[in-house]
Formats: structure tokens, C-alpha cells, sequence
């Protein structure tokens, strides 16, 4: 029998490519929670219910999509799906992972934009702000309690967060400079960057890679070619820089939809770290810089992607849906709001789909790699600096209706006026943090709880 053509890879592993489809939709129509929510469903479903892949090769591939720019969960379903079924798998998983959050967002912006004014809508989002801070607090807790265990990562996330937050360092350079670190601390051997990274404790039982339908081997299919490789990035690198290209050419480079598409593009190249860290980055832009948004509307935002399936990051998509609909130009305010959550997605998204089908072929050679790990390890230290003064960010402009800077060591220190407190968020906000760190209540219950005590408080005091 002759070999098969490595154009038409055969898949030995006994997984059909249409069960592959339906169990990619039921993770994604479960991946609530942020990227160690969904991380556990993928490991849940994938390796402990499916046994399509074990614990290494999971961890290995988690551990490569948190070194990457973008949402590490998303990538980490691309890179599984690239695994079982190459080039559809990838396209075909990561797609459907963002697609029920997208739809959702969405029909949640139209909602937003229409009806923000109506008392419901503002009570409603008034509660979610109170309960997205509580989440982003714990996002620091539960990240720094993992990563934080030596002095030096404590010092790793300080630095990160005096960075950021007082010298008004960019926040790429921060984390390219942790990632520099951790790797020369890796290759030297030193035992402080030799903690495990990232998300890798959410997982559940071990499932070696040898009891799986992959097996411990690298499969036929998803072998290094380097001729595939350049083809796929020349397609990706089309269909992602195309459109920018266009819009420069078309509508110059001070249009809205131009600057949405540049600097989310930017996003996409420059942000690692994980979904909260991402955000500092893109709150801070999209309201100082490009004023797209008021700093309320940011946590609004992330109230809709916290409560959605799907990547944190969708956020995004309320971002550009809100740019678009309050600078439209000649077009409809909704028809531009709708066109710019969608150019926002797909500069946001497309590149992740290309780092996995560039790099993956070759990383799975890399498996148990110390430096690469090392940096991880170090990345995470300062994602939790950075995280904290997202938290620090959304609390000054959702608790205080006035923040001042003061100029300090070079940098800007933001000071709240406290005679201008926001009393009512500030209670709300304080009780959801109890709930979730005391009584240890889950994130839906919490944003839940707040958004109901938020509609009343509003329909009746408000």
C-alpha cells in the first residue's frame, strides 16, 4: 500500500473529523469563566472525558499559546485542533470558540448602544462594575497565589507594577523584558525561575500521553513542513494585513475604521499575558488615547465578556462596536458600529490562528524545553503586576467621578478626589468582594447577585 500523499494527511487516530466538530461546540458554548475557566473544560473534556490527548503534550501546548501575544485559551484550542485534524481542525476549533461570544457581545452592544439610557440598562451595568472588580481582584489573587513563590517573582511583579502604573512604561516592553529574564535565568539554571507557569494547576487528573488516541509520538500529519508552513502564514498574513492595507489606501490613515484595525492589529503583535493583562493595555488606549469609550463604559465591557462564553478578550469587539457607532462618518451609526466590532475581531483573532500554524510544528519538538518554561515563569510574575494596576485603573475611574495625576519620578500618579466617591458603587462593590473572597461565591452568582441589586437600586433610589 503506498504511503499517504503529505498533502492529503491520513489521520490514524481514530477521532472523526465530525465528532471533533460537536465536542469543539460543547466547549464552546462552556467556556464561561476567563482563560483558567475554560482551560479546565478543554482539560476536562479533551484529556480526562475524551482521552484524545494527555497531560504533557496539553500542558506543553498551554504552555507555548501563554508565550504568545493573545488569548492563550483560544490558541490552545487552535493548536489542539491543528493536532487532531491539521489545518480544518485549527481553523474549525478556534473559530467556533469565539463565534457563540461574539454573537452575544453583539446582540449586547446593540442592546448598550439603543438603550443605555433606560434605567434597567444603566442599573444593570451599574451592579455589573461593582462585580467585575471583585473578578479582577481574584484574577490577581488567584494568578499571584500560583506564580508569586519566591522572592524573585514577588520583585518580578513589583517592578511590572511600578512599570505601568507610576513610569507609565509600555506595557509590551514590560513583558518582553520579564520574558528576557526568565529565559537567561533558564538557561543558567537558577532554581527561581524553575516554578511551573500559567494555568497549568487548573488542571485535573493526569492522563498519560501514551493511554490517549494520540499517543506520546508526534503524529504523521503534524510534522514540521517548512514549505506548508510559509504557505499557511502567506494566506494568514493576507487575509489579516489586507484589509488595513485597504482602509489606509481607501480612507486614510485618521479614520476611525483605519485606527481600529491599526491598533488592534498592534494589539494582537505586542500583548502577552493573558486576558487581564491585555486589557490595561487596551482600557488605557482606547479611552485616553483614541476616546472611543468613557472609563464606565470599559468595565460595562467586560461585564458583557464576563458573562458570555468565550475569550475575556471579545471585549475588544464592544470596543470597536462603540468607536464605530460614535464616529460612523457617511454610514448609519449601527451599520459602522457593526462593521468595526467585526474589523475588530478579525484583526484581533487572525494572527492567533497564525502563530499556531507557523509555530506549532516546530514547538512540538520542544516539549520539556527549561528556558522556554523559564520565561513563562517570568512572564506570569509580571502579568500579575500588570493585572493589579488594571484593577487599580477600573477602580479610581468606577468609584470616583474625578482623578487627577500628579507627576511623579518622571511618571503619573493617578490620585482620586475622594470628595467625589461614588457611595453606592463603592458599597456594592466592597460586598461583592466580600462575597468572592470570603464566601468564596462564583463569578456568575456574584455578577448575578450585583446586577440584580443594581437594576433595583436603580428603578428605585437611583
Amino acid at each position: 500500500m503506498d504511503a499517504p500523499s503529505p498533502a492529503r494527511p491520513s489521520y490514524n487516530h481514530g477521532i472523526s473529523f465530525g465528532e471533533a466538530v460537536r465536542v469543539w461546540a460543547r466547549i464552546a458554548a462552556l467556556s464561561f469563566g476567563g482563560p483558567a475557566g475554560q482551560i479546565a473544560v478543554m482539560h476536562r473534556i479533551l484529556v480526562e472525558e475524551k482521552r484524545w490527548i494527555g497531560e504533557e503534550r496539553f500542558l506543553h501546548a498551554l504552555n507555548y499559546c501563554m508565550l504568545l501575544p493573545g488569548p492563550e485559551a483560544q490558541q490552545l484550542a487552535v493548536y489542539i485542533g491543528w493536532l487532531l485534524h491539521r489545518t480544518k481542525g485549527g481553523l474549525v476549533a478556534g473559530t467556533l470558540f469565539v463565534l457563540p461570544g461574539f454573537l452575544a457581545i453583539l446582540a449586547l452592544s446593540y442592546i448598550y448602544a439603543l438603550l443605555g439610557n433606560v434605567p434597567l440598562i444603566q442599573g444593570l451595568f451599574f451592579g455589573l462594575k461593582a462585580a467585575v472588580l471583585a473578578v479582577v481582584l481574584q484574577a490577581v489573587v488567584r494568578i499571584g497565589t500560583k506564580a508569586l513563590k519566591n522572592n524573585v517573582m514577588r520583585g518580578l511583579a513589583a517592578a511590572a507594577f511600578i512599570s505601568i502604573f507610576l513610569l507609565d512604561i509600555a506595557f509590551p516592553l514590560i513583558v518582553l523584558s520579564a520574558a528576557l529574564i526568565g529565559y537567561v535565568g533558564g538557561r543558567m539554571g537558577l532554581r527561581s525561575f524553575q516554578s511551573g507557569g500559567g494555568h497549568a494547576a487548573a488542571t485535573g487528573k493526569v492522563v498519560p500521553d501514551r493511554a490517549t488516541a494520540l499517543g506520546e509520538e508526534l503524529p504523521g500529519h503534524a510534522k514540521p513542513n517548512l514549505a506548508w508552513s510559509l504557505k499557511i502564514s502567506a494566506v494568514l498574513l493576507l487575509l489579516w494585513l489586507g484589509p488595513i492595507l485597504a482602509l489606509w489606501l481607501t480612507l486614510g490613515p485618521d479614520d476611525t475604521f483605519t485606527r481600529i484595525a491599526t491598533f488592534f492589529s498592534q494589539m494582537a503583535v505586542v500583548t502577552f499575558g493573558g486576558a487581564y493583562a491585555v486589557l490595561a493595555y487596551v482600557a488605557q488606549a482606547a479611552v485616553e488615547t483614541y476616546g472611543w469609550l468613557q472609563p464606565g463604559e470599559m468595565l460595562d465591557g467586560l461585564g458583557m465578556a464576563e458573562t458570555t462564553p468565550g475569550p475575556l478578550i471579545m471585549v475588544v469587539q464592544f470596543v470597536g462596536f462603540m468607536g464605530g457607532f460614535r464616529a460612523p462618518g457617511a454610514l448609519d451609526p449601527l451599520v459602522a458600529a457593526t462593521l468595526a466590532a467585526v474589523l475588530t475581531t478579525w484583526v484581533t483573532f487572525v494572527p492567533c490562528f497564525l502563530w499556531i500554524f507557523l509555530g506549532a510544528p516546530f514547538i512540538e519538538r520542544l516539549r520539556g524545553n527549561k528556558a522556554l518554561s523559564a520565561a513563562l515563569t517570568a512572564i506570569t510574575a509580571a502579568v500579575v503586576g500588570v493585572i493589579l494596576n488594571l484593577a487599580v485603573w477600573f477602580a479610581l475611574h468606577a468609584l470616583f467621578a474625578e482623578v487627577r495625576g500628579h507627576r511623579l519620578f518622571g511618571g503619573t500618579l493617578d490620585v482620586p478626589v475622594l470628595s467625589t466617591v461614588n457611595l453606592p458603587a463603592l458599597i456594592l462593590t466592597a460586598a461583592a468582594v466580600v462575597a468572592v473572597f470570603r464566601f468564596k461565591v462564583g463569578v456568575l452568582p456574584v455578577l448575578a447577585a450585583c446586577a440584580t441589586v443594581g437594576i433595583v437600586y436603580q428603578l428605585t433610589i437611583g
